[in-house]
C-alpha cells in the first residue's frame, strides 16, 4: 500500500484496491466485497479510501466522517430511530462508534474516511 507523505497527492477516485469477499454472516444480499487503502494516519486519526461492491450487507460502525467519491447506497440504522440515508457523490457523512448498519450498495460506492 502507498501510503500519503507530507506535501504529496493521491487521485483518491482512480486508486487501484485490492477486493476481498465480505464474512458470510455479514452478507445478507448479493456478494458484496470490499476494499481499504489506508493513506495516512494523523496524531492517532486514520484517512483512507474504502469501496464496496454492490450488494447488501451488516457492519458494526467505527467513529469515522466520510465522503463520498463515486457511487450510489442506502444506510439503514438499526435500533435508532435515524432515518435511511441515501448517500452518493458529494454526501458527507457521520457515523458514531458501535452503531448497527445495513448498507445496499446499487453502483460501487467508493469513499474518503476520516476514523
Amino acid at each position: 500500500m502507498t501510503g500519503l507523505t507530507a506535501g504529496g497527492g493521491v487521485d483518491a477516485g482512480a486508486l487501484p484496491l485490492v477486493h476481498e469477499p465480505l464474512p458470510a454472516d455479514e452478507v445478507l444480499a448479493g456478494s458484496p466485497t470490499t476494499a481499504v487503502h489506508e493513506l495516512a494516519t494523523l496524531v492517532g486519526v486514520e484517512v483512507g479510501v474504502w469501496e464496496m461492491t454492490p450488494g447488501t450487507a451488516t457492519d458494526t460502525e467505527a467513529d469515522e466522517v466520510f465522503v463520498v467519491l463515486s457511487g450510489r447506497a442506502t444506510i439503514v440504522f438499526a435500533s435508532s430511530g435515524l432515518p435511511d440515508l441515501e448517500i452518493g457523490p458529494g454526501s458527507v457523512v457521520r457515523l458514531a462508534e458501535g452503531m448497527r448498519t445495513t448498507w445496499t450498495v446499487t453502483e460501487t460506492l467508493r469513499k474518503v474516511y476520516v476514523a
